[in-house]
């Protein structure tokens, strides 16, 4: 999947969206509709909503896919060092925390704040999750 990161500036802050790490769990849209509509272009809209708004609903990402700058600078949660595990019901098994991704072929992929792995096996994108077990209707 090509690795592409979409900026989206109001003056004060920038919104963040790298597409590849998207599960598609619609939070942005469901707890911000008026900023994030996959139905417009651009999907968001900076200027419709407070920068506080905005940066309190990217903290609510459940994939990292979201997040923002302010004057320039990538603006990084403190993390705990517990790493919690959970299933989302028929979606992801969610790893909150910082994380070091070994592939089979040794690389090295790290992770903050939250990542999704695939749990329903239809993913184009494994180990991660993207948001095919929608489609593919997966229970569990």
């Amino acid at each position: 999947m090509k690795d592409i990161t979409k900026r989206y500036s109001n003056g004060e802050m920038t919104v963040v969206w790298k597409p590849s790490m998207c599960i598609h769990s619609m939070n942005c849209f469901k707890g911000l509709g008026r900023v994030f509509d996959p139905k417009n272009r651009p999907w968001v809209t900076v200027d419709a909503a407070t920068t506080k708004e905005i940066v309190d609903q990217i903290k609510k990402c459940p994939s990292g896919a979201l997040s923002y700058e302010m004057e320039g600078q990538v603006v990084m949660e403190n993390s705990d060092s517990e790493i919690i595990v959970e299933m989302a019901p028929n979606g992801p098994l969610m790893v909150y925390g910082d994380l070091a991704v070994k592939s089979v072929d040794g690389s090295i992929v790290r992770k903050n704040k939250a990542t999704a792995f695939c749990r329903c096996g239809a993913s184009s994108n494994k180990p991660f999750c993207d948001g095919s077990h929608k489609k593919a209707d997966f229970q569990g």
